[in-house]
């Protein structure tokens, strides 16, 4: 790994951490003895991408990314378009409704509505959406070329909770019957008591862009609710589709079924 893609991987380790953190808990995360993890932080402390606290001495994330991500937003505006269906659908259900975008190969949330209900589903900004253990994953994976669906069943398959998926058969045939559907359905993969709804926002080319997720209790839920929910995120997905890319998104090629 050459030395800007190991100041990158610090950079991302940081923003994953709940709370700032110091030179040595930075380290182990990234595997780095201390000297060459300071002098890393020295540079991109310099360059704004992260803060040193005065008084602790812990790093957080910079404004740099900020200012970068504002500009990007800016030039191509996937989060102020997609907002007003995000927000309708959580009106609509009253469920929580999270956005994800793909880029340097992981899916991750960029925003969240909240439900108005007292006992509800909470996920943060940022969240990795594994693409065996979550809705998001697997509605944005089954909308891939099928290569793309072998390399993700080759990976090794982290269990989150006691129903997450770790067989790459069981997650294949996961894979087409979202296919089949339109959209996903995540049954306490990612978090015990949790049941998703999630359907990927097309875009020209072989991949999507991101998803559009619906999140739950899973005592509130049931099979209309399904499949309620997951009409609703495959038509919420399609309407952020259309309204983003116009006529262009109906030129991208349709996954087609895997062959055995």
């Amino acid at each position: 790994m050459g030395t800007i893609s190991k100041a990158l991987t610090m950079l991302d380790r940081l923003s994953l951490m709940d709370n700032e953190a110091g030179l040595t808990e930075i380290a182990q995360a990234c595997s780095l003895d201390k000297a060459t993890t300071r002098r890393f932080l020295v540079e991109l402390e310099k360059h704004g991408f992260v803060e040193q606290l005065g008084e602790s001495r812990k790093y957080r994330i910079g404004a740099a990314p900020v200012r970068l991500a504002r500009i990007r937003e800016q030039r191509y505006p996937f989060l102020r378009t997609a907002l007003p269906f995000v927000r309708h659908l959580a009106v609509q259900l009253d469920e929580t409704v999270h956005l994800s975008e793909f880029a340097g190969g992981r899916l991750f949330t960029v925003h969240v509505e909240d439900s108005t209900k007292a006992h509800r589903v909470f996920v943060a900004v940022g969240t990795l959406l594994p693409f065996h253990a979550s809705a998001s994953g697997l509605a944005f994976i089954a909308a891939c070329p099928d290569a793309d669906v072998e390399a993700a069943a080759a990976q090794s398959l982290e269990a989150f909770t006691p129903f997450t998926v770790t067989d790459a058969a069981i997650f294949r045939s996961r894979v087409d019957e979202t296919r089949a559907d339109g959209f996903s359905i995540s049954r306490q993969g990612m978090e015990a008591g949790v049941i998703s709804a999630s359907a990927a926002i097309g875009a020209p080319g072989a991949r999507p862009i991101g998803c559009i997720t619906v999140a739950a209790p899973l005592v509130r839920t049931d099979a209309a609710w399904i499949r309620q929910s997951g009409q609703a995120v495959a038509a919420a997905a399609g309407q952020i589709s259309t309204a983003f890319f116009g006529a262009d998104r109906d030129r991208r090629p349709a996954p087609h079924s895997r062959r055995r």
